[in-house]
C-alpha cells in the first residue's frame, strides 16, 4: 500500500522529510520551527531527525531570514524558509522582490536561486490582524518568482518536493484553513507537475475556478448547484505563476460560462488576470461575462466578521445564477 490518509499539515511534513532525506543540501529555516515544530506543527520532529544544523530556529526577523536564505542558495544550499503567518512576510518583501526574484536574471542565468518560501495564508481560523491575509497577487505579479498553492494533502506532499527541487525561487502558499483537512496521499506516484491546473469535478453548465482553500468551497457550491439542476465543473488552478490555462480554457469552451472565486480582494488580483485571459482567449465560446467572487477591497476584518468577508458557497451560487441569466 502506497496510499496513506493524513492531514494536510502531516502531508507537508512528510514531503519535507522526503526532500531532506534525498538531498543533504536542503535546510529549513524559520521562527519556532525546530523544537516546537512550527505554529502549525508542519516541521514537527524534523529537527530531532536531521539535527539543528539543517532545521534552524531563527530570530524574529523575516528580512534577515530571507536574506540568509539567499546567501545559502549562493553557497549551493536549497533553503526552505517558513514565514510564520501571511501578514509577517512584508518585512521581507524587499528581499524577496528586489533580490531573490532578480538575482538569476542579474547574473544572466549563471546563478540559480533554489529558495522556497512557505507562507500559511488565508482566513477561516478566526485570527487577529496580520494573521489571515492573502498576499498572492504581490508575488504572482513579480517576474522571477514561481507561486503555487496546493489544496489537497496529496498535492501538498508532492508540490513541496517539486518546489524544493526547482532551480528558481518558489513562493509556496499553504491555505492554513486546510492544515487539518485529511485526505489520501500517494507516496509512490506524482499525480501532476508543479505548474499544472487540474479539473477536480466534471460538469456541463458553468466552470468554477479557484485556488487554495477556495477549491473546497467551490466543490461545496457545485454540489448544491447539482441539487438544483445545474452542473458545475470545478478547476483547481494550483499554480498562480505561471498559470496553466489549458484545462481552464478547455472547460470554458465546453460550458460557455466561468466564475472565479478567491479569498483575496478582487482588485488587481489573480482572479482578475485569469478572467482577462479567458476573455481574450475563449471569447467566442463564452455565453456570458466571466464573473469574479472575492474578498472585499478592504483590510481583512476582525474575526467575528470574517464570515461576511470571505466568499462562501452562497455567494458563488449567486454568481452562477448571474452567469446563467445571460
Amino acid at each position: 500500500m502506497t496510499t496513506t490518509a493524513m492531514p494536510f499539515a502531516k502531508a507537508l511534513n512528510a514531503g519535507l522529510r522526503a526532500a531532506m532525506a534525498a538531498d543533504d543540501h536542503v535546510v529549513l529555516m524559520g521562527e519556532d520551527i525546530g523544537k516546537l515544530g512550527g505554529v502549525f506543527r508542519v516541521t514537527e520532529g524534523l529537527q530531532a531527525e536531521f539535527g539543528d544544523r539543517r532545521v534552524l530556529d531563527t530570530p524574529l526577523a523575516e528580512s534577515g531570514i530571507v536574506g540568509t536564505a539567499i546567501g545559502l542558495a549562493m553557497a549551493g544550499f536549497r533553503p526552505v524558509v517558513e514565514i510564520q503567518f501571511d501578514g509577517f512576510v512584508f518585512p521581507a518583501f524587499d528581499q524577496i522582490t528586489s533580490q531573490l526574484a532578480k538575482l538569476t536574471n542579474r547574473h544572466e542565468g549563471a546563478l540559480r536561486m533554489p529558495v522556497v518560501i512557505r507562507i500559511p495564508y488565508g482566513g477561516h481560523i478566526g485570527a487577529v490582524e496580520h494573521h489571515q491575509e492573502s498576499p498572492e497577487a504581490y508575488f504572482a505579479h513579480t517576474p522571477g518568482l514561481r507561486v503555487v498553492s496546493p489544496s489537497t494533502p496529496n498535492d501538498a506532499y508532492w508540490m513541496i518536493q517539486d518546489a524544493i527541487a526547482s532551480p528558481d525561487p518558489v513562493i509556496f502558499l499553504e491555505p492554513k484553513a486546510k492544515y487539518w483537512l485529511k485526505g489520501e496521499v500517494d507516496e509512490a506516484e506524482r499525480a501532476l507537475p508543479l505548474h499544472a491546473s487540474r479539473i477536480v469535478r466534471r460538469g456541463t453548465d458553468v466552470t468554477l475556478v479557484g485556488h487554495g482553500a477556495m477549491v473546497t468551497t467551490l466543490l461545496q457550491a457545485a454540489a448544491l448547484a447539482e441539487s438544483e439542476g445545474t452542473s458545475c465543473e470545478v478547476v483547481d488552478v494550483r499554480s498562480l505563476s505561471p498559470i496553466d490555462y489549458g484545462p481552464i480554457l478547455d472547460s470554458v469552451r465546453r460550458t460557455g460560462r466561468m466564475v472565479y472565486a478567491q479569498e483575496a480582494p478582487g482588485n488587481v488580483s489573480v482572479g482578475s488576470e485569469v478572467a482577462a485571459t479567458v476573455m481574450e482567449r475563449a471569447f467566442f465560446a463564452l455565453e456570458s461575462p466571466v464573473i469574479r467572487v472575492s474578498g472585499f477591497d478592504v483590510p481583512f476584518p476582525p474575526a467575528k466578521l470574517e464570515g461576511i468577508y470571505l466568499p462562501d458557497a452562497d455567494r458563488i451560487l449567486e454568481a452562477v445564477d448571474r452567469a446563467l441569466a445571460y
